[in-house]
């Protein structure tokens, strides 16, 4: 139920959409070539042909055991080990990978597993990097007795888990990998450090300038921008980045558009609403403060003390002292002349 009732909301379906726009093929070839070494300098369309079979979107597990299963056995009787793209509510309750696929490297002669992650934001709560290395050291776990078997480490595929962090203060990309720090002798450890990498792109709020050194942040703005109107999307993707408008792509880029002014209304409501909500509260604070101070005042100029006041009002004595502090004095003067006026005349 609560899954169903989460398919529904707006921002899931905003967040569904944005896996849906970057899972595309070419956009995934875009990223590829600017972000992962294997394969920059070429162009995405060259890079397109080497991502084998469809991208996995929210399908695999992320979870210990899950992300694995067991897909059929071989001539010689063993298991066959395959991504576990089960759609079950077995597996309801966790976390998936956003994306996740293999790509050819471009001589063909080995496979590179890719994962892309979307955030709208860096998240206050947890560090994103410590997140970042948890799926890393997954894609590498997970890899026993479905790329590997018993010992052969060796046939450890190279991972990428490329993090695009959205809504950020500046562009920015990092590469994070293992490093071998020397601290004694000259020993060569055998072993690729290669194998494990982290991409952490952030994309700023402001769409980037057109040049080359951004084309990545420039496409990635364009694609999950929340204020460019669905043609200047369109006509950027197509006229810059030489995207073909396919029809899936075209309409996905309207849904998140419609998505994000649904997004963006709804949160235009909630801030009226609060606000309407927060007036109504402050003006019914400054309604009983006034009165408060129009009692305190009247019975001051009846000559009452102010713990005698405290107590007919019900109140602590700090607040009618503060009540009192707080009294302007041409009021004051006023209500003197109106008690002085209303004794000598009977009122």
């Amino acid at each position: 139920m609560k899954n169903a009732v989460l398919s529904t909301d707006i921002k899931a379906q905003y967040d569904e959409c944005v896996k849906k726009l970057l899972g595309h093929k070419i956009i995934l070839a875009h990223i590829l070539a600017k972000s992962v070494d294997e394969f920059r300098g070429m162009r995405p369309e060259e890079v397109v042909h080497l991502i084998e079979g469809e991208p996995l979107i929210s399908k695999v597990p992320v979870g210990l055991g899950p992300t694995n299963k067991i897909v059929g056995v071989d001539e010689k009787g063993n298991e066959i080990v395959g991504l576990n793209t089960e759609n079950s509510e077995v597996y309801a309750g966790y976390v998936r990978f956003d994306i996740i696929f293999y790509v050819r490297t471009k001589d063909g002669a080995s496979q590179i597993i890719i994962n892309i992650e979307a955030q709208k934001t860096d998240p206050t709560d947890y560090d994103i990097l410590n997140r970042a290395i948890f799926y890393i050291s997954r894609m590498i776990s997970s890899q026993k007795n479905r790329e590997f078997k018993g010992s052969n480490y060796n046939d450890i595929k190279k991972v990428y888990s490329i993090w695009i962090c959205m809504n950020m203060k500046e562009d920015s990309m990092n590469h994070i990998h293992l490093t071998n720090d020397v601290i004694m002798g000259d020993y060569k450890w055998k072993g690729k450090l290669e194998l494990l990498n982290i991409i952490m792109v952030g994309v700023s709020g402001k769409l980037s300038d057109k040049d080359e050194n951004n084309e990545l942040h420039r496409l990635l703005g364009t694609l999950l921008s929340e204020k460019l109107k669905v043609d200047e999307k369109l006509d950027i993707l197509e006229n810059e980045y030489d995207i073909p408008m396919e029809e899936s792509i075209e309409e996905e880029v309207k849904t998140m558009c419609n998505l994000s002014e649904g997004i963006e209304e709804r949160a235009m409501e909630a801030g009226r609403k609060a606000g309407i909500e927060e007036g109504r509260k402050t003006g019914l604070e400054l309604g009983k403060k006034d009165l408060l101070k129009q009692q305190v005042q009247k019975k001051l100029l009846k000559g009452k003390d102010i713990d005698v006041i405290a107590e007919e009002l019900e109140e602590e004595v700090a607040v009618i002292e503060k009540s009192h502090d707080e009294m302007d004095p041409t009021i004051f003067v006023a209500l003197t002349y109106t008690f002085i006026f209303g004794a000598m005349f009977g009122d």
